[in-house]
């Protein structure tokens, strides 16, 4: 884009925050490749698919696994577009907890709001400590070191403290990361697919891979099953509100943002239908691959022997630690927004940002300190780890489709922003709204049978402990709660719901 053009639509994109009653402290210097690249960095199919590859496996098998992930998609596509659709509208680093304020007032806001932040905080917890996982398991093949949860928490720290580093580095600096992130994903893809396509010697047929179905969980009705299956897909479609947190540092925001979102998920759609279908062809051993500690390392092993799985798991590794790099960014772009409204404890200094660079830096620590804790409990036991991190998916589920809920409530008094749906918005928001209550409700099922303390689903109990903190912390903080002030007068219709 021409210098004269970008510094255009930033003056437009200024002014338009200013309007929304935000001053402009964040600079402008992503593109909308850049936006773009957050959200499919975020979203990660080398690291979403790669690590439930074996939930997967006993979950419904093969046959769940692909058909699941298509529906799915083209499920979660829909609500990318109706986000997308709000998103133009109000393009602020403070995402959906900001467009819940604007369209159903402040208690919906400060909901969806700790709902997505803890989502994200959680969704540094699990990445991060998925990436050491596997760091674990290469370091193992590669210098037979022992894996133990000491060691991968460890090396967790380390992949936290080298993010938080980049992320209060730059703008320019991050931008530059996820756009190198996405070529390594698409390329990635490619590479692991074509590999585990030529080397091997033996392939699983089509009709393996598109209908074999395979339960391990212990439950026997198929259909419940099959539904608790999709939950691989549901887990990995996670993370497209980055393109709206960065709106506030990205050129032609009110496009460029909602674009992200869309753009992100159908390539994703795209890239883990072709991942899948490569990984489920070259399964040579399937029970020994869905009994494995890492299946996808497996899967190489088996297929191309030590030193192919070894080059494989170091691309996964790589993308690995990309997207976490990028959910640090989401996160403390929500955690600025959210302290710029002095929505969190100690906000004064949470929504700092540096002089020099124009980067919330106290709130990038702050994220990687919350994300540090989560995972502390993984010392003990897998399970309260595994507790503690399902507020990624449990959070941020519902607080995806709030202000698409909200926006569906306000009929035509929601003025749209140049990205729109036109015509198709309500049908497209209502079908929205269903497929996340659905997915919501999937997500609390209890996934093996028999239920016990190692076994049980705690995602139900984890929703219901951050609803309770933040109704306490509304009854203790909500008075400081400080919504913009509208100077927008398009904005009038709605004003006396925020106020």
């Amino acid at each position: 884009m021409p210098r004269s053009d970008q510094a255009l639509y930033s003056h437009a994109d200024d002014d338009h925050l200013a309007g929304l009653g935000i001053k402009p402290e964040l600079v402008r210097r992503m593109s909308g490749f850049g936006n773009l690249a957050i959200s499919l960095t975020v979203i990660s199919v080398l690291s979403g698919c790669m690590t439930l590859f074996g939930f997967g496996l006993v979950s419904g098998g093969p046959a769940v696994m692909m058909w699941g992930w298509l529906g799915v998609g083209l499920a979660v596509l829909l609500v990318g577009m109706a986000l997308a659709e709000v998103t133009s509208a109000y393009p602020t680093s403070g995402g959906l907890y900001y467009m819940a304020l604007r369209l159903g007032g402040p208690r919906w806001a400060w909901g969806t709001g700790w709902l997505n932040l803890l989502g994200l905080l959680g969704g540094i917890a699990g990445i991060d400590y998925g990436a050491a996982s596997f760091i674990a398991a290469f370091a193992n093949l590669q210098w037979g070191v022992e894996t133990s949860p000491g060691l991968v928490l460890a090396i967790f720290a380390v992949v936290l403290l080298v993010h938080a580093l980049l992320n209060v580095a730059a703008v320019r600096v991050v931008s530059l990361l996820n756009a190198v992130s996405v070529w390594w994903h698409v390329l990635g893809v490619l590479v692991i697919v074509g590999v585990l396509a030529v080397v091997p010697s033996h392939h699983q047929s089509p009709g393996f891979v598109f209908g074999h179905y395979a339960n391990s969980t212990g439950w026997s009705n198929p259909v419940y099953v099959s539904a608790v299956g999709l939950l691989l897909a549901g887990y990995t479609f996670c993370g497209y509100d980055a393109s709206a947190h960065m709106s506030e540092e990205t050129t032609n925001a009110r496009i460029a943002a909602p674009r992200g979102i869309v753009r992100s998920i159908w390539i994703s759609l795209i890239a883990g239908f072709v991942l899948l279908a490569g990984l489920l062809f070259a399964v040579q051993d399937y029970a020994g691959t869905a009994a494995a500690d890492v299946p996808p390392a497996q899967v190489f092993l088996d297929a191309l022997g030590t030193t192919g799985a070894k080059a494989l798991l170091l691309i996964v590794i790589g993308a690995q630690l990309f997207c976490g790099s990028a959910e640090v960014t989401a996160a403390s772009r929500m955690v600025y927004a959210f302290s710029r409204d002095n929505a969190l404890p100690g906000s004064a200094t949470w929504r700092r940002v540096s002089r020099s660079n124009k980067v919330p830096v106290p709130a990038v620590w702050l994220s990687v300190v919350v994300a540090f804790a989560l995972a502390v409990p993984s010392l003990y036991s897998a399970t309260a780890y595994g507790a503690v991190t399902a507020v990624n998916v449990i959070g941020m589920t519902p607080s995806y489709i709030i202000p698409v809920y909200l926006r569906l409530r306000q009929r035509d008094r929601f003025v749209p922003g140049p990205w729109n749906l036109g015509r198709w918005s309500r049908p497209v928001g209502i079908t929205a709204v269903v497929w996340v209550v659905v997915l919501t409700v999937l997500v609390c099922l209890p996934q093996r049978y028999p239920v016990t303390i190692d076994t049980f689903n705690y995602a139900p109990v984890t929703l219901l402990v951050v609803l309770a903190l933040a109704w306490v912390w509304w009854r203790m903080a909500g008075k400081r709660f400080s919504a913009p002030v509208v100077q927008d007068p398009n904005l009038a219709a709605i004003e006396e719901q925020i106020v």
